[in-house]
């Protein structure tokens, strides 16, 4: 029987560290210096992003936390001491993103700088974050999808034994969605890096371009998990997305919860995709001066003295 990699990094008398927030601290800084590197382009002190990681981080933990809560509220309703007990487990990325995403508004708008223009140079780290996290879940031996044979890990993903054994769980391979989801980030992290050096790209849709790239991919990983939140929905809308996601028919559709045919997840990433791309054309359709992801990027306050100090100039 393949032995499974120890999920515990070490132990500090009686604290154990996990391998899980190592990754995921890692992945944090990793972003955190992508972000750095880019805001010195536009003149941004690496201050202002580690504030805004550390105003960012909680507010992720805890946008996840209510988000997973909130769609297993028949497990949490009788015992609510449950809900803070984070580490035992039950956290969403979507809602990290969430919980991530409204720190940064009140943050920005409080420094006085466009949102947008700050949610664009962050793209990358959020993906980058993302792409690393997600070999916390290879450590803890989680978020899989159904399952496989080894010869299908081995022939046919030729993945290494060391992947291959940690997804032998409880007598069964399975599918390392994990390295789907880290795979599909990677070359997303390697568009963005691209498409932000594109003449004529507007401030904010690099953001909205990372919201697609990302919930494309996991609008079809998505299905192929065991451990999706589900609920009931109407029997179209299951049928229509499990259409949409039928090129990933021969990895098989993870099992879900019986009575229940909607993965809350699938249908967030359909939205969220037609959201973005209403939210560009739209701008692109109306938008009469449009700033771009080249322009600087100074508070509001200094742009708004500047320009009255033109305007004044000129009488």
């Amino acid at each position: 029987m393949p032995a499974a990699l120890n999920p515990i990094a070490f132990t500090l008398g009686a604290i154990q560290v996990h391998w899980y927030g190592i990754i995921i601290a890692g992945g944090a800084l990793l972003g955190l210096v992508l972000a750095i590197r880019e805001g010195k382009r536009f003149k941004l002190t690496p201050d202002f992003f580690m504030d805004l990681v550390l105003f960012g981080i909680p507010s992720a933990i805890i946008g996840a936390r209510i988000y997973y809560v909130a769609f297993e509220w028949e497990n949490y309703r009788n015992n609510l001491s449950e809900i803070v007990k984070i580490w035992h487990g039950g956290i969403a990325i979507y809602g990290a993103l969430i919980g991530a995403v409204i720190a940064a508004v009140f943050y920005t708008r409080r420094k006085g700088y466009s949102f947008w223009r700050i949610a664009d140079i962050c793209a990358p780290s959020l993906i980058t974050g993302q792409m690393i996290g997600r070999w916390g879940n290879f450590m803890n031996q989680e978020a899989h999808g159904g399952p496989v044979s080894e010869s299908f890990l081995r022939g046919t993903l030729h993945l290494p034994d060391w992947i291959v054994n940690q997804m032998f769980i409880n007598g069964t391979y399975y599918h390392p969605t994990f390295l789907y989801e880290s795979v599909w980030s990677f070359a997303g992290l390697l568009l963005l890096l691209v498409v932000r050096r594109i003449r004529g790209l507007r401030a904010g849709e690099l953001f909205a371009g990372y919201f697609i790239w990302y919930s494309l991919g996991r609008f079809f990983v998505e299905g192929v998990r065991t451990d999706s939140l589900v609920f009931k929905g109407p029997d179209w809308l299951a049928s229509l997305l499990k259409t949409l996601w039928s090129p990933m028919s021969p990895f098989g559709w993870g099992v879900m919860e019986a009575g229940k045919n909607i993965r809350v997840s699938q249908l967030l990433a359909v939205l969220i995709i037609l959201a973005a791309v209403a939210f560009i054309v739209i701008r692109r359709l109306t938008q009469k001066n449009p700033v771009y992801y080249t322009d600087p990027i100074e508070p509001a306050a200094k742009a708004a003295n500047e320009s009255a100090a033109a305007e004044e100039s000129t009488l």
